[in-house]
């Protein structure tokens, strides 16, 4: 799976790994629901560190379809809401 985390570039991402990602996805989004503004921002920044962390960057050249798009680290609340589904930034099935 190729995720994007916007402004900075693509990452490969084993599907097995997505079930990690999701508890942090969960958080954020009872965060945003909850209007905490402080929560949201903490959760999202260590959800895109576990991304890093996990996944494997593309080159810079590579132009590959991304599978998921994640906010970039400074995306405001409002910003974050217009990505989201029903099952959050990451979907418990992709």
């Amino acid at each position: 799976m190729i995720v994007r985390i916007m402004g900075e570039g693509q990452l490969t991402l084993t599907d097995g790994r997505l079930t990690e990602l999701n508890k942090l996805d969960d958080e954020l989004q009872a965060e945003m629901e909850n209007g905490d503004g402080p929560g949201f921002r903490a959760t999202l920044q260590a959800l895109l560190a576990k991304v890093r962390e996990l996944g494997e960057p593309l080159p810079d050249d590579s132009l590959e379809p991304s599978d998921l798009i994640l906010p970039s680290p400074d995306a405001t609340l409002e910003e974050v809401k217009e990505l989201l589904s029903d099952d959050g930034l990451i979907p418990d099935g992709a």
